[in-house]
């Protein structure tokens, strides 16, 4: 069977935890940077903490990505992903869709609850 230790997970997911320092609520899911600060966003926050990494339910690891309360909402449209980015460096770190999309309107906020980003055991 294949196994990989922690640390080989842990190692990805740290730069979840150190390098990160913008979230965002876009209309569609970025593939690059660009597409996430800029071309598809509707909506940040600085306001981002992420937990180091623990062991995932039903294996693997994961990080916790603390719940958003201050989003400011910069575009009007349909959020339905969140971006994770590096400012700093220029990088798209992770991206998914979220539980529910949702319309938003420029100069409202946004909230996003807790929630974990995670990489399985392997097959």
């Amino acid at each position: 069977m294949a196994s990989l230790n922690d640390r080989v997970f842990d190692n990805g997911l740290s730069v979840l935890s150190t390098e990160p320092n913008k979230i965002l609520i876009t209309s569609q899911e970025a593939t690059t940077y660009t597409e996430a600060n800029d071309t598809y966003a509707l909506g940040n926050s600085t306001s981002l903490t992420i937990g180091s990494p623990k062991n995932r339910t039903g294996g693997g690891r994961e990080v916790e990505v603390t719940a958003i309360e201050d989003g400011s909402v910069t575009g009007t449209g349909t959020a339905t992903h969140y971006a994770i980015v590096d400012t700093v460096n220029t990088r798209l770190l992770a991206t998914s869709s979220l539980n529910a999309s949702q319309a938003v309107t420029s100069g409202n906020t946004f909230t996003l609850g807790l929630f974990t980003v995670g990489i399985p055991d392997p097959a």
